[in-house]
Order: structure tokens, then sequence, then C-alpha cells
């Protein structure tokens, strides 16, 4: 028995990817607002270090040491944010993980309000995603619509049918001769015999 048989360095790297996609798109967004807020509460510290400094004129900060996580989202509120995670497809989680962290970047919101702005992110991309998944299945309507179409015309053009000249001699033939033709209406195509 071999001594590489007992270590695990022979075998094949496992794949990564073994979850559903969507699963991982809930995790990367869920982890992405869980770094906002910890981002938030930083920042909204050194906002209170720099008030209080500039109050008392006196720096104690290297004093206080900090929690390394006050806020948390309560659980009612990750279940919905997890189950609007789930509505958007892995190809829109970068785009939405970019424009989360532009709305962050424009509001610079305290801890409390990064959930919030994620789910009203979460929302505008979920009706993106919606009004797209519509204008494709209008498109697929008109291209389908637009082959029929196409395809009667091509065969329609390619038959060239003459109803009023034949070689038969009909009686309304005899009479149509006696007659003169009636005008049609413009819309209606004018036939005219021609032989």
């Amino acid at each position: 028995m071999s001594l590489a048989s007992w270590f695990r360095w022979n075998e094949p790297p496992s794949r990564i990817s073994q979850r559903n996609p969507t699963e991982m798109v809930v995790e990367t967004l869920m982890m992405e607002l869980s770094w906002q807020i910890k981002q938030a509460e930083k920042q909204q510290r050194e906002r209170e270090n720099e008030y209080r400094k500039i109050k008392t004129g006196v720096d104690y900060g290297w004093l206080v040491s900090y929690p390394k996580h006050n806020y948390d989202i309560s659980p009612g509120e990750r279940l919905q944010l997890e189950d609007m995670c789930t509505k958007i497809h892995p190809s829109y989680c970068g785009p939405v993980i970019v424009r989360f962290r532009q709305v962050v970047a424009e509001y610079e919101p305290e801890a409390q309000e990064v959930s919030r702005l994620f789910r009203s992110v979460l929302q505008e991309a979920a009706e993106k995603i919606k009004e797209e998944e519509e204008a494709k299945k209008l498109a697929r309507q008109w291209n389908t619509k637009n082959r029929t179409s196409l395809s009667l015309a091509t065969f329609k053009s390619r038959s060239r049918i003459s109803p009023f000249i034949s070689d038969i001699k009909t009686i309304s033939e005899d009479v149509e001769r006696g007659t003169q033709p009636t005008r049609r209406v413009w819309s209606m195509p004018e036939f005219r015999n021609t032989k």
C-alpha cells in the first residue's frame, strides 16, 4: 500500500460549483449585504469619533474598543431578502452588486438603512428582468408571426394566377365584353383583361 493513497494528493480537484446557481446567487448577494452593513457601521463609528474629537478637542479613540458587529438583520427580513435574491438570474448578480455599491456610496447610509437600500436595488433589478423577459416574449411572438407571413408572401408571389385570361370561352366573358368595366374602390386592385 502506497503512502500517496493515504493522502488525497492524487485525486482530481472537486468541482467548486456543486450547488444550484440560485443558491450561489443568494449567498453572494447576502454576503455583499452583510459586508456593506459592516462598512456602514465602521463609517458610522468614524463619524462619531470625529464628532467627539471636534467637540472635546481630545482624541481618545485609541482607548476605545468596538465590538466587531453591532447591527444584524431580523430573521424575517433576512428571509424576505433571500426570497427576493432567488428571483435574480445569475447573469444579473454582478450588475446588482455594482448597482448596490453605487447606491451605498451615493447615500452613505447608516447600518439600519443598508437593508432598505438593498431591497430597493433588488426590486429594481427584478422589474428590469421582468421587462426584458416580456420584451423577449414579444420579440419571439413577432418573429413567429413574421415568418409565417413572409412564407405566405413568398408562396403567393411565386404563383401568379390570372383569372381573367384563359383559352376557354364562357358566357360571362362574352357578357363582360359588351359592357364597360366598372371602376373599383381605391383599396381594391383593378384587373383588366389584356388580350
